[in-house]
């Protein structure tokens, strides 16, 4: 296989995979269902307690209406809190609450329970293939992630 054709094979298999788990997921997660950038966002506000709509904007790449308006969905929702920052009263941290914890603490749990359960299916020899190729993965991971963060 061509290094062309693998990539398309690669991204294709990622592509479905991920929508396919998150699919599954939003079937068995209580309360109201939230799309990948509202899960993106609640993701790195917990990751990173107290950063910016605009430094959230950019971790995201995503334009800053676009980010507040996911902030007043989530904060309406009960997921994001805003408090006021006290050196710029026109700026505002965001914190996620601890409904917003826990919901991302359970969907991490049931992700890591579905893939393991499929994982148990796989023939030893699948599961050593995919064992073998983890450094590689992470290799090209981290090579993405160098890329977008220097932009």
């Amino acid at each position: 296989m061509s290094v062309e054709e693998l990539s398309e094979a690669f991204a294709g298999v990622m592509t479905g995979f991920t929508r396919l788990v998150r699919r599954r997921l939003r079937r068995e997660m209580p309360g109201p269902l939230l799309r990948g950038a509202q899960i993106e966002l609640l993701r790195l506000v917990a990751a990173n307690p107290g950063i910016s709509v605009s430094a959230a904007a950019k971790e995201l790449y995503l334009a800053g209406n676009s980010v507040s308006t996911v902030v007043n969905q989530l904060a309406a929702a009960g997921l994001l809190r805003r408090e006021t920052r006290s050196d710029d009263r026109r700026s505002a941290r965001l914190l996620a609450t601890p409904e917003a914890e826990a919901r991302l603490r359970a969907w991490k749990e049931r992700r890591v329970a579905l893939v393991r359960e499929h994982m148990e299916r796989l023939s030893d020899d699948d599961r050593a293939a995919l064992t073998a190729a983890m450094p590689a993965l992470r290799r090209l991971a981290d090579d993405l992630q160098e890329e977008v963060t220097a932009v």
